[in-house]
């Protein structure tokens, strides 16, 4: 059995959650890859919306098995806090014990680079995502499985806190005394300790005994660290394959791969953003799509659909098929645009180049529709909304098989 798989197209805040709560009804087995509780999914079920930041969005099957990998970089505190809401989760979450801890230290941290940096911050959510990634590759971070041994993780944090004594004293930073950091990892070895477990063993077996798997990403595609909009990223990969390495899977083991859009784009933070609509028309994007962030608050910037960037990204991701998300929000726009090319240098081109930050969008424009709301058989649909996502098929050489028309799960058309 291969392990299906959902990943963000655009720059994160695409609905994957929606998506894949409504797939997770058929899966045994939900796993998360990467990213940390800087993600932020927003699921509503009969009206009640639940967000989530770290737990899979599998978690609203009773039947299903929920996986935080090895490469999800986890706040202890963030997730017992996330925990709490769905009460007993033994049997029900698995936490890989190699995933890296996010401390108060290193959110700490963030903050304060960001705050130096000012005007030249990349625009994180300073939940100190970053500084763990950076620690990680530096081989000096540490796993949630150091918990079964509290003092000595302590010890080895009060040396690590000594060492760079000088470095915390310039950022203000007001770091823990040895009673308060030891007396703070107890209490997440007694809350996490036995959700640890060896999670690329346990993803192993499922596959092997035929179980339906369903593996989630964070963020998007031009987030990612390697592909992305670079330096304005985030610091883990976001696409596909980062899937093998954050659950310890080969690529045989991937099965049909999902890329989720939005009828539009949207992104949070600083970077370059090719559609972005600075007029009235993007304010009114932002207000009927709602676009707030889960994990932050804050207002996303907005603009029209980039084919030019998808079909990169669908590419990238060996996507076979796109789930098309919030086409609703477009209801009473009486024209809308998709990207179809770039102005670049002078020229004429329809590939990601390097400095994207120059680029001018050239548009196709198309006409609008109303009355998309909550259908849910494309048949049904306004004929402009079927040539609009008809249109989008063309231009990002990749099939459209979900389509949203309300944040609720049960309105999706399925083709």
């Amino acid at each position: 059995m291969k392990a299906d798989l959902i990943v963000g197209i655009q720059w994160g805040d695409e609905g994957k959650g929606k998506i894949v709560d409504l797939l997770a009804q058929k899966y045994d087995v939900v796993a998360r890859y990467q990213g940390g509780h800087n993600a932020g999914h927003t699921i509503i079920v009969n009206g009640k919306k639940i967000a989530l930041h770290l737990i899979p969005s599998g978690i609203l099957n009773p039947d299903a098995i929920n996986i935080i990998g090895n490469g999800v970089v986890v706040s202890p505190e963030a997730l017992i806090k996330e925990m709490k809401q769905f009460g007993n989760l033994k049997g029900k979450l698995f936490v890989s014990d190699k995933a890296h801890m996010i401390l108060a230290h290193h959110v700490l941290k963030d903050l304060a680079k960001e705050k130096l940096l000012g005007k030249k911050a990349i625009g994180t959510t300073g939940r100190g995502i970053g500084p763990v990634y950076s620690k990680k590759i530096e081989r000096s971070g540490y796993r949630l499985g150091e918990l079964r041994d509290v003092k000595k993780l302590t010890d080895s944090l009060m040396e690590y806190f000594e060492i760079n004594h000088e470095l915390y004293k310039i950022l203000d930073i007001k770091l823990p005394t040895y009673q308060e950091l030891i007396t703070q990892l107890e209490v997440y070895r007694d809350e996490l300790l036995e959700y640890l477990t060896d999670t690329t063993e346990l993803i192993w077996n499922k596959l092997a005994s035929n179980s339906r798997v369903l593996l989630e990403g964070a963020q998007g595609t031009l987030l990612d660290i390697d592909h992305g909009t670079y330096p304005f990223v985030t610091s883990s990969s976001t696409i596909s394959a980062g899937a093998c390495t954050g659950l310890g899977l080969s690529p045989k083991d991937i099965g049909n791969v999902t890329g989720i859009v939005k009828a539009y784009c949207t992104r949070v933070g600083n970077g370059p953003f090719p559609t972005e609509d600075l007029t009235p028309t993007g304010d009114l994007l932002c207000k009927q799509g709602h676009e707030f962030g889960t994990t932050t608050g804050r207002r996303r910037r907005c603009g029209w659909f980039d084919a030019v960037a998808c079909k990169f990204a669908s590419r990238i991701n060996g996507c076979d098929s796109l789930a098309l998300m919030k086409l609703d929000v477009l209801d009473g726009f009486k024209k809308v645009k998709i990207c179809v090319a770039y102005e670049y240098n002078g020229k004429k081109i329809t590939k990601l180049p390097f400095d994207l930050e120059n680029v001018k969008p050239i548009y196709e424009e198309l006409d609008g529709w109303d009355n998309s709301k909550k259908i849910r058989e494309f048949d049904k649909l306004p004929l402009n909304a079927k040539k609009y996502i008809k249109k989008i098929e063309e231009l990002v050489d990749t099939r459209i098989s979900l389509i949203s028309t309300s944040p609720e799960r049960e309105d999706t058309i399925i083709r």
